[in-house]
This record gives structure tokens, C-alpha cells and sequence, in this order.
């Protein structure tokens, strides 16, 4: 083997090597609230039950796993509470990268008229509402 060649082999082992150190970052959790019109909740539900296929794969090619969303009732007021990990490395980037695809905004025509924002989100101009993490146990 000449000594090129051992430099190149020399170099791959580090690299795989140095790869096999490196500790993925654990996934970020974010989840959101708001509410539900009642005349709108058996569509909602309808459409939760049979999502469109081009939407799920826009979200997981937006590094998102392990989406849920829950509905409860309070009070007679229905509410959603959406909650996901988010495994990629630019979490604003591929929400615009989601919002821009147009099957997910054919979606969100049909979704978010059966949603009713909080007043919080909806002074900021969005339906569903930041939470924030209280707990969490791994």
C-alpha cells in the first residue's frame, strides 16, 4: 500500500470513526392548543380519520414525528391540543418549508374554519396557541 493510499484509508476510518461519537440531538417537543367548533367537530374528525397521504408526507419530510392531536371538552367548549417532536435542525425553516407546499395548504383551507383560536393566538394573528413544557420525562 503506498502512502496515498494509507492517508486515504487513514482518514476514512477517523471520519466513520468520529461519526460513530457523534450523539444525535435529542428531539424537540412543542405543543399547542385551541379550540373546536361544535358544528365543525364531526368534519374535523372526519378529516383527522383519513388524512390525505401528500400531508403526512410533507410532514415528516419537515422532520416531524410522533404528531398527536387530542380533543377534550370544558365546559361545554370543545378544545384540540396538538403535541409533536421535531427532529430536524432549522424548525422555522421547515414550517415555512410545510406551509408552502400546496396540498398542506388545501388542508389547512379545510381544517382551520372548524377551529376557534384562543383570544392569545388569535390577537397574534394564529389559530392554534404556544404552550409551554412543564414537565417531561424521558
Amino acid at each position: 500500500m503506498n502512502s496515498q493510499s494509507m492517508k486515504t484509508t487513514l482518514f476514512l476510518l477517523c471520519t466513520v470513526w468520529l461519526a460513530g461519537c457523534a450523539t444525535p440531538q435529542p428531539p424537540q417537543r412543542f405543543a399547542w392548543v385551541t379550540g373546536l367548533k361544535p358544528e365543525k367537530a364531526a368534519y374535523y374528525r372526519q378529516l383527522h380519520a383519513h388524512p390525505w397521504p401528500g400531508v403526512n408526507k410533507t410532514i415528516k419530510e419537515c422532520h416531524i414525528r410522533n404528531f398527536s392531536i387530542y380533543e377534550f371538552e370544558i365546559n361545554g367548549q370543545l378544545y384540540l391540543f396538538a403535541s409533536l417532536e421535531y427532529t430536524g435542525a432549522n424548525f422555522d425553516a421547515d414550517m415555512k418549508r410545510m406551509a408552502a407546499d400546496p396540498e398542506t395548504q388545501r388542508w389547512w383551507k379545510e381544517t382551520d374554519p372548524c377551529q376557534l383560536p384562543l383570544p392569545a393566538a388569535a390577537a397574534n394573528g394564529k389559530i392554534w396557541a404556544d404552550t409551554q413544557e412543564v414537565y417531561y420525562l424521558k
